[in-house]
Parts: structure tokens; C-alpha cells; sequence
């Protein structure tokens, strides 16, 4: 039975070293769980984790994950804030946004807004003139066409009983 697949023994064997946390390792995060974290280290730490480099915010914060690993009780009340604040404060993605945020996007979408409008107002401008085959008057000859050659006797203009406008979609043409 102690060769059975479901051995705990035989798992941690047959797992590749790069899997298996090393001896110091373990050793050092036991030593470093067994004592308290420094209250200047904690000190003030809502203030400065942003300016803190990277590195070592990622040591207090596996320091404190080590501390955090053992009884609770044992941990002191600035850790417990300092735990907190890293993990659920007002910074990185959860920092509050720039106080003038709100104007400077309604700014910006009323730049695009008009930029938009600038570009629109141009392009029609210097625009061709709308088709011959845009007129009222051009479509409803179409309508006739296609009720005089039958097209679509089921459901379109040629249809017994059709109300539809059918090709027309457009205002009386200028004269």
C-alpha cells in the first residue's frame, strides 16, 4: 500500500525538483514568519507603497504573507492594517482617479464630437449633387416598371392588395 498512486510520499518523489521548494528556503521562511515585521517598516505605509520600488514592496508583502501563514493572534495590529491596506487599499487599479478626470473626458468627446462634425460639414460641402435616380419622381416610374413586368406577385408592388411605398424612399425632387 505505501506504493499506491494516491501516496503522498511517492507524489513529493516522483515531483521534478523545480517543483519542490528548496531546504533554506523553507528554513527561511520559517525564521522569517517567527518575528514581527518593524513598526518603521509599516509606519505610515498608505503614504508610501506607491513610491516604494517594486522590489521591495514585494518583500513586505511576502513577509507579511509568511506572518499572515501563522496564528493570527500572534500578528501585530500595524501588520494587520499593513495586510489589509496592501490587499484591498486605494492603489494600482483601485486608486481614485484624477479629481478633474470627468471634465477632461466630457472636453475630449466634444472635440471629437465637433472634429467630427468639421469633417461631415466638408465632405458635403464639396460633395456631387444626390443622383437622378434619387427623386421621387424616378422611383414611383419605378414602381409602375416593376408592377407592369409583375415582380414579386406574392409579397411586393405587384402583390394583390399592397400598401407598401415600395421603391420610394425619397422627397419630391427640386425642379
Amino acid at each position: 500500500m505505501g506504493d499506491s498512486p494516491g501516496n503522498d510520499a511517492n507524489i513529493r518523489f516522483l515531483a521534478p525538483a523545480r517543483w519542490r521548494p528548496s531546504f533554506s528556503l523553507r528554513v527561511q521562511r520559517a525564521a522569517a514568519s517567527t518575528h514581527a515585521i518593524s513598526n518603521p517598516t509599516l509606519a505610515n505605509i498608505e503614504k508610501r507603497w506607491e513610491g516604494m520600488p517594486q522590489t521591495e514592496q514585494a518583500e513586505l508583502w511576502m513577509a507579511l504573507r509568511d506572518r499572515m501563514k501563522g496564528n493570527w493572534a500572534e500578528l501585530t495590529v500595524q501588520e494587520k492594517k499593513a495586510a489589509y491596506w496592501i490587499a484591498f487599499g486605494a492603489h494600482g487599479p483601485r486608486a481614485q482617479p484624477p479629481a478633474d478626470e470627468g471634465r477632461k473626458t466630457v472636453l475630449y468627446v466634444v472635440i471629437g464630437v465637433a472634429t467630427s462634425f468639421a469633417i461631415f460639414a466638408t465632405m458635403r460641402m464639396f460633395a456631387k449633387p444626390a443622383p437622378s435616380t434619387m427623386t421621387k419622381e424616378y422611383q414611383e416610374a419605378s414602381n409602375e416598371f416593376l408592377k407592369r413586368q409583375n415582380a414579386e406577385p406574392l409579397t411586393g408592388v405587384s402583390a394583390a392588395g399592397y400598401k407598401g411605398k415600395g421603391m420610394v424612399q425619397s422627397p419630391p425632387g427640386q425642379k
